[in-house]
Order: C-alpha cells, then sequence, then structure tokens
C-alpha cells in the first residue's frame, strides 16, 4: 500500500520537476546570452558614450570623474543596457520555447511573433523616454540648480545613473502590452482579471510616471497618460486573444465530441 502511494506521488511530481528542470535550462541560456553580451558590450560602450554626450540637453556638457572608479563604472552600466536590450528578444524565444508544448500548433506560430516586437517595442520605450521624457527631467533639474544660484559641475557618473533609472523602467513598460499579449494568448491571463486590476494598475502607473518626472503637472500627465494608455490597450488586446483562444478550444471541444 505505501508502495503504491510512493508511486502515485512520484508520477504526480514527475510532470513538476520537468517543468522546474525545463525552466532553469531557459533561464540559464538566457543568462549565457547575457553575459556574452555584456563582453560584446564593453566594445560598443564608448560609441554609446560619445553619443550621448553630444546628443545631451545641452551645449558643451562638462562631466567630472570624481573616483577612479567612475570610468570603470561607466563601461559596465553601458555595456549592461548593450546586452540587456540585446538579450530581450533570445529571452522572448526561450519563454515561448517553454510555453511551445502546451500550445496548438497554430498558437505556436501566432505567438512567435511577439518574439521580435519585444525589441521593437523596447526600442520605442527606450526612444520615448530618452527623447521625450530625460530632457523634461534634465532641463527642470537645471533650472532649479540654476535659480539657486548655484554652478553646475555634473559628475559622469551620477549624471549617467539619472539617464539610466529614467530609461529603462519606462523602457520595460512599454513591454506590458506585448507580455500581456502573450499571457493572454496561452492562457495564463484573462481580460476580467486586467479589468478587475485596472485601478492598481493605473495608481501603480501613474506613480511610476510622476517619480521619473519633474514636480510639474504637465510633465506628469505627458508621461503617465502613455503608460496609462499601453495598459488599456493590453487590456485590448488580450481580449482579443484570450477570445480567439477560447473559439480555438472549443472548435477542439467540438471535434473530439464528434
Amino acid at each position: 500500500m505505501a508502495d503504491n502511494q510512493s508511486a502515485q506521488r512520484s508520477d504526480e511530481w514527475m510532470p513538476l520537476t520537468d517543468h522546474l528542470g525545463e525552466l532553469r535550462k531557459r533561464i540559464i541560456f538566457c543568462l549565457t546570452v547575457f553575459v556574452i553580451g555584456l563582453i560584446g558590450g564593453l566594445f560598443g560602450s564608448q560609441p554609446v558614450f560619445d553619443y550621448l554626450v553630444e546628443a545631451a540637453p545641452v551645449k558643451n556638457l562638462n562631466l567630472h570623474a570624481f573616483s577612479p572608479w567612475d570610468a570603470i563604472g561607466l563601461y559596465m552600466k553601458f555595456a549592461f543596457l548593450i546586452s540587456f536590450v540585446a538579450a530581450i528578444p533570445f529571452a522572448m524565444f526561450q519563454l515561448w520555447l517553454f510555453a511551445k508544448p502546451a500550445l496548438g500548433e497554430k498558437e505556436q506560430k501566432a505567438t512567435l511573433v511577439y518574439v521580435p516586437w519585444a525589441l521593437v517595442m523596447f526600442l520605442v520605450g527606450l526612444a520615448f523616454s530618452y527623447f521625450v521624457v530625460f530632457p523634461m527631467a534634465f532641463l527642470f533639474t537645471e533650472k532649479v540648480t540654476i535659480n539657486l544660484g548655484l554652478e553646475e559641475t555634473y559628475g559622469v557618473s551620477q549624471y549617467f545613473s539619472f539617464l539610466i533609472n529614467i530609461l529603462l523602467p519606462i523602457s520595460l513598460l512599454f513591454e506590458l502590452p506585448l507580455v500581456i499579449l502573450f499571457l493572454s494568448r496561452i492562457g495564463i491571463l484573462s481580460p476580467a482579471l486586467l479589468v478587475r486590476i485596472r485601478k492598481i494598475a493605473w495608481l501603480i502607473l501613474i506613480a511610476i510616471g510622476v517619480m521619473v518626472t519633474p514636480p510639474d503637472v504637465v510633465s506628469d500627465l505627458l508621461v503617465a497618460l502613455p503608460l496609462v494608455l499601453l495598459y488599456e490597450v493590453s487590456v485590448i488586446l488580450s481580449k482579443l486573444a484570450f477570445g480567439r483562444r477560447q473559439r480555438t478550444l472549443e472548435r477542439q471541444e467540438a471535434l473530439q465530441e464528434a
């Protein structure tokens, strides 16, 4: 009797251990690609640095190193950012491979399209945060500095930390519609859940918009409204994807009954 119960528990837990093993393999692949991208990103750090300094919101931006480690830390930050951008589509592809066994043939083809769009949406978010949000935030802080009669002396580490802390969160938020669409397509998320948590989601997105922009209403709205709009677009896309999935399942059940 005890042996039969032990065998039953082993059969029940085997699928879970298989899933965990597969997930661990996908995570290792993602980390490997990220590390390779990190090494390659070190060679691309100098051109990125030169461009960002030349395209700064103010002319003749003079940056200073306040520590011997500032230059090395800057190289690592840029390498991290470059590697992160390169690893996004690969990570999405690994997520697709992980979910692939649970998908039908049509769902596999439909969800594979999301992989290149992950990079596109991240780059759109990167452009929005760099060309719209960052100049507003930087010029506001510069104005406050001048009003206080302070001399503008920017540390290179502080300047680029300020820049990356704005760029990265907003760029990741632009992945929201794609992630929600993908999870709805494979049945993990439902439109009903997204509608139920709408107020909480709005509050979080508005809070993020307020934190990364200057403390004035116009700037807050310029960032918070697109983020809220992204969420609403995500809800619409979720309804479309979830409805399509339900219709596919119903057709499969009808064929099985016939």
